[in-house]
């Protein structure tokens, strides 16, 4: 108390120490007899009332005020601390907040404006009746009267600040009271509207939308569906699609309200089809309506007007499509055209007849960002059906756009993008896996282009296209057309030496198309087939970058799960070469990805006998999951059994997780080879001992030396695996933010220096 005492004189306290100090009184007053002892030292109307802070030289400063937020947030939970905060002044100097310079500041009093009002309201007894707003607390009372009085204020400021508590408090609270809040409030909300311009635009949405959503509110009742009709009809196109996508995602919806807002997420790509004198599509869904003038006018406005408008149409109809509440019927057909008329428009192969559509073309002729929010609708537009004239459309389009030598790396990586996930549009076949002959056609005009890319000087569009051909190996692959138009061009032997190249992203992705090429043989030649597995080893033993390594870890464990032909061959020699080389590697996601290897090595061998496993041959499978002794043997000769083990106290959580995870699995495996009383009577005891020893003082980087089965099994059966595992689970916040950390912290803090000091809480 005396301590405390003392921050009553704030010429002699750092603005850091007030503001702990604040929070801290703020801790201790929740408590039911702390704020009676506090407050009968009048500590509390020092720090919090009105004559008191205020008055400080310190309260110019940002973390002071948040400091004494922060205190009147925990206070407010004491029973009594209402009458507190609406005697002291303290709610009044709350609101003074709202506006403060300081963002954190000005956020804070508004959450804790909502925090008082939620707490003065609860307390009624369950299924009572909500008493009217003129019988609410007086915090209550003062908070609502306030919020009115903002609403009614001419200042677009004060109005925002309204609008933003009443946002706060109907998302958070969710009980009957906030229906006789909305029920005193919205007619000044309703009245925003009939200004001009309309103010706070953007938080007048989020007001009307968090309303909606709330669960307690009778909205037929409340004229709730009525205002968001008219704020749909009043804003502009670029106000009114956010608020459109809000209104199509509720629940619980009028039909003709849906159907309004889905017309004004269309109206922008009505006008683009109009312009290009294009038909809209069935009636009513793309046809005019009464805000047509308004949308034609921002579209041509300006350059920046009609890109804003555009792109934000596309995002906002890419997302619908994917939700649950996506209208139905969906106009599949007129928006497929208006996303193929936007990238001609774009790219300024298109012809338009109008003079807004000449217009349209000056204001996106080579805009890289409509292009790209195009190319992300037109793929999500290809899980829909499609005639097939517009699909053959769609091809056109998207080869223009690869082959220009105009569009930009970007553009490129979205149009590769959207290719595959055309080529990969359920609809194209009756069997879902192969190829149509339109698609074929489509890919033999499309490797050419894709060689080209391949060799662009720009190593993003190298690596996008290595990344697209290694999609289209994965998925296709295995089909015959598709082998021959592939054998037919120069694309594998580009990929492969793509291997050399100087940028590490590309070198990556060239090693991840090198590996698919290589898993469905289509090498160009059976040499490079061969050499492909040295050339791999080769990059993870000495490429200077992570990216390539860790792609090569990558294929290399695909490889070994599919049993390639070069790893089935020696797949001894591929795990102890490829573990060697791991074990050495800085890159704690390289030696993740080696455990990864190893553990699926492990799983091959002894967790399902019937795979194809060298070391599977004499395993009894059928009748015994014991391991077999000569396995085990081979798993002491690799640096399998020593890599994960010196991984356990690898300094990356990752990796020592990992290594747990695996040497668990082995030892669950291992477990009936041999009982505590052999192992303890087996020559290797002494080296056993040892190796733990040196294990436990830190040496986890000592090599183990050879081992017989009998001393790796008794170090598995040795160590708290399970302990360890628990103890890699917690994130380092639990010690962190521990009491006793926070202690230290505090008595390491008295003695440095001023100029060190940190306010780290």
């Amino acid at each position: 108390m005396e301590l405390l005492s003392h921050v009553l004189k704030p010429q002699d306290v750092s603005p850091r120490v007030l503001s702990f100090a604040l929070r801290l009184v703020g801790v201790f007053a929740a408590q039911e007899d702390c704020f009676q002892y506090l407050q009968q030292g009048e500590l509390l109307l020092g720090l919090f009332g009105e004559t008191g802070a205020l008055s400080w030289a310190a309260w110019s400063i940002p973390s002071v005020r948040s400091g004494w937020i922060q205190g009147l947030c925990s206070l407010a939970h004491h029973p009594s601390a209402l009458h507190f905060l609406a005697d002291s002044g303290a709610v009044d100097t709350i609101f003074s907040l709202q506006g403060d310079p300081s963002l954190f500041v000005a956020s804070a009093a508004s959450q804790l404006l909502v925090h008082i009002l939620a707490l003065s309201m609860q307390g009624g007894a369950p299924g009572s009746p909500v008493p009217e707003a003129v019988a609410w607390p007086v915090c209550a009372q003062k908070i609502m009267n306030h919020v009115e009085e903002s609403l009614h204020s001419k200042a677009t400021p004060q109005v925002t600040q309204a609008l933003n508590v009443l946002t706060t408090t109907f998302g958070r609270c969710h009980n009957p009271w906030t229906g006789v809040l909305w029920e005193r409030l919205s007619p000044p909300v309703a009245r925003l509207f009939e200004r001009d311009p309309i103010p706070a635009t953007h938080s007048l949405m989020d007001l009307l939308l968090s309303v909606a959503r709330s669960p307690v509110l009778n909205f037929a009742a409340c004229g709730l569906w009525e205002m968001l009709a008219q704020t749909l009809s009043r804003l502009s196109p670029t106000q009114a699609g956010p608020l459109a996508l809000g209104t199509l995602k509720l629940q619980h919806c009028p039909q003709e309200l849906r159907t309004q807002a889905f017309r004004v997420l269309l109206q922008p790509l009505a006008c683009i089809l109009k312009a290009t004198t294009q038909a809209p599509g069935p009636p009513g869904l793309l046809d005019g309506t009464a805000g047509s003038l308004l949308t034609v006018d921002a579209l041509l406005s300006s350059k920046s007007a009609c890109v804003g408008l555009l792109c934000q149409t596309l995002a906002h109809l890419e997302e619908l499509q994917m939700l649950p509440q996506c209208p139905s019927p969906w106009p599949q057909v007129p928006l497929l055209q208006a996303a193929v008329t936007i990238l001609r428009l774009s790219d300024g192969s298109a012809d338009p007849s109008s003079s807004a559509g000449g217009r349209l073309c000056g204001a996106l002729g080579g805009c890289v960002r409509v292009q790209r929010a195009a190319l992300d609708f037109l793929g999500t537009l290809s899980l829909g059906t499609s005639p097939l004239e517009l699909v053959l459309e769609v091809f056109a389009v998207l080869l223009k756009t690869l082959e220009s030598p105009e569009s930009s790396p970007m553009v490129l990586k979205k149009a590769f993008q959207a290719t595959l996930r055309w080529l990969q549009s359920p609809h194209k076949t009756p069997s879902g896996s192969d190829l149509s002959p339109d698609a074929l056609l489509f890919l033999g005009e499309l490797f050419p282009i894709l060689q080209k890319r391949l060799c662009s000087p720009c190593w993003e569009v190298r690596d996008s296209a290595l990344e697209f051909l290694t999609h289209l190996i994965r998925d296709w692959g295995g089909q015959a057309d598709f082998r021959e138009a592939l054998h037919s061009s120069e694309v594998p032997t580009l990929a492969r030496q793509l291997l050399q190249d100087p940028e590490s992203y590309v070198r990556a992705s060239a090693v991840g198309a090198a590996g698919q090429l290589s898993s469905q043989g289509l090498q160009a030649t059976p040499a490079n087939q061969q050499g492909l597995l040295m050339d791999l080893m080769h990059i993870l033993s000495t490429d200077s970058e992570g990216f390539p390594r860790r792609a090569v870890l990558r294929v290399f464990t695909e490889w070994l799960r599919d049993g390639h032909a070069d790893v089935v061959r020696d797949t001894e020699w591929f795990v102890a070469t490829v573990l060697q080389a791991v074990s050495r590697d800085l890159d704690w996601e390289v030696r993740v990805q080696g455990l990864e290897l190893a553990q699926v090595f492990l799983i091959q061998a002894m967790g399902q006998p019937r795979l194809h496993c060298p070391y599977t041959v004499g395993l009894p499978g059928a009748t015994s999951s014991r391991p077999h002794l000569e396995f085990l043997q081979t798993l002491c000769r690799l640096p399998l059994f020593e890599f994960a083990f010196c991984a356990l106290l690898d300094c990356d959580r990752p990796v020592a997780q990992k290594a747990c995870d695996l040497l668990l699995f082995l030892r669950d495996k291992t477990v009936s080879c041999s009982n505590p009383q052999e192992a303890g009577d087996s020559p290797n005891s002494a080296s056993v001992e040892a190796a733990l020893q040196r294990w436990r003082e830190g040496e986890q980087a000592q090599p183990l030396g050879d081992l017989e089965p009998e001393a790796m099994l008794a170090i598995l059966r040795s160590l708290d695996l399970e302990g360890l595992q628990g103890r890699l689970a917690k994130s380092s916040d639990h010690v962190e933010k521990s009491p006793q950390s926070l202690l230290q912290d505090m008595l390491a803090t008295v003695g440095v220096l001023e100029e060190n000091e940190a306010d780290c809480y």
